[in-house]
């Protein structure tokens, strides 16, 4: 009997690994693909640069909707059914995009993949705090590598799939949504045959949002985890217009440089998890996004003979995210579904901030520049992407701040 249950145990806790490294694959592949579709999403349907941000954040704002009642759902539904939705509704707004002819149908069809999306990342952070009880650094790290993984790829296989014919039609940017999005079938398999642990614990042992709203670390987590999460996924959005449009590099050059920045990303995080265990979450954290601010900063100065800096910027960027999960599992074991959606919610309020101010940023230096110009384009994409480098240092200047207030109270992680 003790065998049976040993083997029960090693079974659900593989389908609980299959559920969330597939799950941080298929998030990778659907955030990323969208880098080499951009320019021809906004040459389709004629958007300027400010209007392109707006887009992008009206999507983190259905991310942010999603962050709001997903604990909620998963306090009611448990993971397993939230997580089966979460992957459901991308595939649906996989199928909406591909017959998405005009922008309201597009823009709708977006919001729902982002719904979708933090419905997701909100359960995989609740499911990895849960299961991750020992070496929290180096398995939040491991899991969200696949993230990394699937990044690498996705905006390869995005522009080389978006020329690809079929029975004489192109797939275009809507063809290639519809298939890497279907893809979100397969995590719903293992999430399908998988239990959940923690689903059925009692409200009393559940440390109440009132209690933690008092704690200033849980503030200074927001802060950090959302600069350094713009700087991060800005990078998805803005890297191939930047190469393109700055420097004339063409589809491929320019999507082949943001699969090297996710090729440090991931390797960041299948390296960089048992350090943070051993020097400690928040040096971690002030450390790595310092060093991705100085690289972001560097490659814009150097101009176009260093961009390979925008790559290794995804070297420091890449063990926030993990980091500050790893984090929370061990300050609030008891409140970290409710930890995680606060901050997370709060970091999907700075994602959607973040994303407008970078196009009304870019749109504004543009037009100070001279709109029609080649100089006012320029200098519009490098005050954008100066704005991506900064959040990652204001994401070290707040570590520092968390790291004195927990040093002060001998309560480091």
């Amino acid at each position: 009997m003790n065998k049976i249950a040993v083997e029960s145990k090693k079974y659900r806790y593989a389908m609980q690994l299959a559920t969330i490294f597939l799950g941080f694959i298929i998030f990778g592949l659907s955030e990323n693909i969208k880098g080499p579709a951009i320019p021809r999403i906004q040459y389709d349907f004629g958007l300027d640069e400010q209007q392109l941000g707006t887009l992008l954040s009206l999507n983190s704002l259905g991310y942010l909707i999603a962050c709001s009642f997903t604990a909620y759902l998963t306090r009611i539904w448990g993971i397993k059914t939230v997580s089966m939705i979460a992957f459901g509704s991308m595939v649906l707004s996989g199928v909406l995009i591909f017959f998405s002819h005009s922008y309201p149908v597009f823009t709708s069809s977006y919001f729902i993949l982002y719904i979708g999306n933090g419905m997701l990342e909100i359960g995989l952070a609740i499911l990895g705090a849960r299961i991750f009880v020992r070496n929290t650094g180096t398995m939040m790290n491991l899991s969200h590598f696949f993230y990394g993984l699937s990044s690498i790829v996705a905006p390869i296989i995005a522009s080389g799939m978006m020329t690809v014919s079929w029975f004489g039609h192109v797939f275009d940017w809507r063809g290639m949504y519809l298939i890497m999005l279907s893809l979100a079938v397969l995590p719903m398999i293992p999430a399908f045959m998988s239990t959940f642990p923690g689903d059925h614990t009692s409200h009393e042992d559940r440390i109440p949002l009132k209690q933690l709203l008092r704690d200033p670390a849980l503030w200074l987590l927001v802060l950090v985890l959302s600069f350094g999460v713009v700087s991060e996924m800005a990078v998805g959005g803005w890297l191939v217009n930047f190469l393109e449009k700055a420097y004339q590099w063409d589809s491929v050059s320019a999507s082949g440089m943001l699969s090297a920045f996710f090729l440090c990303f991931s390797a960041a995080r299948l390296v960089l998890g048992p350090v943070t265990d051993k020097i400690g979450f928040t040096l971690s954290l002030i450390i790595f996004s310092c060093f991705s601010g100085i690289c972001t900063l560097i490659a814009i100065v150097g101009g176009e003979s260093l961009a390979y800096l925008f790559a290794a910027a995804g070297i420091g960027i890449a063990p926030v995210y993990p980091t500050v999960m790893a984090l929370i599992a061990k300050r609030y074991p008891h409140g970290s579904d409710t930890a995680i959606t606060f901050i997370v919610t709060l970091m999907g309020v700075g994602s959607v901030i973040g994303n407008y101010a970078i196009g009304a940023i870019t749109n504004g230096f543009k037009n100070a520049y001279g709109a029609g110009t080649e100089l006012g384009l320029l200098r519009g994409l490098q005050a954008g992407y100066v704005f991506i480098g900064v959040c990652a240092l204001l994401c070290a200047v707040f570590g520092v701040m968390l790291y004195s207030y927990l040093k002060s109270r001998k309560e480091l992680i």
